[in-house]
């Protein structure tokens, strides 16, 4: 039994533990911030100086470990709930043809590579060969999101092959469990049952959502209660993990399959604002328990492995993927950057040896060995990134023969989107003679206005870097009156914007009453449904055309105006659409007698 002075002894070395840790992770990644370098490099490069072999300050990471992996736990949550049918349905041959080649191609190369190189048993290679094609999510995305590129093509693209790649963890945490070498455990299920536990428990989960979590959210979403969002969300995450736990299962498993079964709620975005933080505190502490875990003394005894197998690596992805690009449709120089963009080895990596050198298919000295190939490749990544920004520059420049917004002049508006929206906006803006630089992404809209006199210059307006050369940093307004395709103005999007560029005035169309709902507590100057006005207008054409007179039109309007508003304001503190129903119209629910 333990005694209260072992508790107390246990406590303070966790307290301590952690607020090293905590300290080492906001130093490193505060460093590694500014020389551009990515957050997940510094985390792993503190953990390697803390760690048991340089400094000593943390003397069994593998205590932390185990509690640290719950953040690619959080962090399979987050991917699945990026999966609403309608985006898998239109990524689909992005995510299962380009996806399903890259892990499948990569894999294999870098196994058959590393055989012949090393002159290892396939089980081995297979087990080194196919995390090593994995990129890294936790590096590229955010790079992607605070460049403003994710929802471009390319950027798209990435997300979609990286989507799979997450997919396909399970899979391959099942490959490396079927080549074990421990002898099986007698009590434990066999493979038939661990099927079917495993398609059980992702019925059961599923069913749970429709039933449980949905209904659950809704009430809650009522309540407009936020810290119940923030625990609900745990609540859920953790429910899903702990179940595959008990089964023998993976708990990243569970709770990919927990984002999944909400992908659809309404909750989804505040959902995923909620966890973000946790999962962006208990990933870092991956990361940093990663770096402590690391064996310096091997690898320096031999660098020039390490060197050459990282850059073997970063080449032979480069270029498959490049040439899958490529097959799928994409240009050459799209088809080098994704190529780039994806060369590095990816997070998993670290968990994969892990599972592998617990079956015994590697020692734990390949495992320092390759864990520092992952960090080394994935410290070229933001090298690499700003090799594939120039090239995206140069491309713009002159590629499609159209301006960009680097040849622009100063103005004091920039307006996004040059459609039927923008044109109007753009128009009542130049009858007051206020200079406007106009952006869009269709190179045949813009030879249109071209013919009309009106100089619009090509590219994605999203971007922070793009809107920068267009006068972003001195504008007095930003208008985005682009459509709202493949969520191109989410809530993340724009509250990058805002953060960027604060003294300007932002501006929103927005596509509906949900989408509005989305954009709440956001800083924006205006924001409107874009069909409001027309709707409003064409109802009073048809209340006159059945004879309605003019002053009880004006009377309709104004109600109709004021409920509707009454009704958003509800949704927005809740995040309920049904909230305010009452107030809607309907058969049963006329507008009183004629004032």
């Amino acid at each position: 039994m333990t005694s209260a002075a072992e508790t107390a002894e246990a406590t303070s070395a966790l307290l301590e533990g952690a607020a090293i840790m905590l300290g080492t992770g906001l130093v490193s990644v505060m460093l590694f911030r500014k020389l551009k370098l990515g957050a997940t490099l510094g985390y792993i490069v503190g953990g390697a100086i803390i760690g048991p072999q340089l400094l000593g300050l943390i003397a069994n990471p593998d205590d932390m470990a185990s509690f640290t992996e719950f953040g690619i736990a959080l962090l399979l949550f987050i991917v699945g709930l990026e999966l609403q049918p309608s985006r898998l349905w239109r990524l689909r041959k992005d995510i299962f043809g380009l996806g399903l080649a890259q892990v499948v191609l990569c894999g294999l190369a870098l196994s058959i590579f590393i055989q012949l190189a090393l002159g290892i048993t396939p089980e081995a290679a297979l087990a080194i060969g196919l995390p090593l094609g994995l990129s890294s999510t936790a590096q590229v995305l955010p790079m992607l999101r605070s460049d403003g590129d994710l929802n471009s093509p390319q950027g798209e693209r990435a997300f979609s092959i990286l989507l799979f790649q997450d997919l396909s963890i399970v899979p391959l945490i099942t490959i490396v469990a079927a080549m074990s070498r421990v002898p099986p455990d007698p009590s434990a299920p066999g493979g038939v049952t661990l099927a079917l536990y495993t398609i059980g428990a992702v019925g059961g989960l599923v069913l749970a959502g429709r039933l449980v979590f949905n209904p659950l959210f809704r009430l809650i979403g009522r309540l407009g209660e936020r810290e119940l969002f923030v625990v609900a969300g745990l609540f859920t995450v953790v429910a899903a993990s702990a179940l595959m736990h008990v089964l023998g299962l993976s708990v990243a498993l569970g709770a990919f399959v927990a984002g999944v079964m909400l992908a659809e709620s309404p909750y989804r975005h505040e959902l995923e604002s909620d966890v973000e933080p946790f999962r962006s505190i208990l990933l870092g502490l991956f990361f940093l328990s990663v770096g402590m875990m690391l064996d310096l003394g091997t690898i320096a005894q031999r660098p020039l492995f390490v060197i050459g197998i990282a850059l073997a690596v970063i080449v032979v992805k480069g270029l498959i993927i490049a040439g899958l690009a490529r097959s799928f449709g994409n240009s050459w120089p799209r088809s080098v950057r994704l190529g780039l963009l994806l060369s590095q080895a990816g997070e998993f990596g670290f968990v994969l040896f892990a599972q592998a050198n617990a079956a015994q298919l590697i020692t734990p000295e390949a495992t320092s060995l390759f864990g520092a190939v992952v960090t080394l490749s994935m410290a070229s990544t933001p090298f690499l990134m700003r090799f594939t920004d120039w090239l995206e520059r140069r491309d713009e420049r002159g590629g499609d023969g159209l301006d960009g917004p680097d040849k622009s002049p100063e103005t004091s508006v920039i307006v996004v989107g040059y459609g039927r929206f923008g044109q109007t906006v753009a128009q009542m803006l130049m009858a007051k003679g206020v200079g406007v630089t106009l952006i869009d992404f269709e190179a045949e809209m813009i030879e249109t206005a071209g013919e009309f006199g009106t100089k619009v210059y090509y590219g994605d307006g999203m971007r922070l870097d793009l809107l920068r050369l267009a006068g972003a940093e001195t504008a007095r307004a930003i208008l985005f009156c682009n459509d709202n395709k493949d969520d191109a103005l989410s809530r993340e999007a724009l509250g990058r914007v805002l953060d960027a560029f604060p003294q300007a005035a932002v501006l929103v169309r927005a596509y509906d009453r949900r989408h509005l709902i989305s954009l709440k507590s956001l800083d924006l100057a205006f924001a409107q449904r874009e069909m409001f006005e027309s709707a409003v207008t064409m109802g009073r054409a048809a209340l006159k055309a059945v004879g309605v007179e003019t002053a009880e039109i004006d009377r309709v309007e104004g109600e109709y105006r004021l409920r509707d508003c009454d009704r958003l304001e509800r949704q927005r503190a809740t995040g309920d659409l049904h909230a305010g129903q009452e107030r809607a119209f309907g058969p049963d629910n006329a507008l009183s007698g004629e004032a």
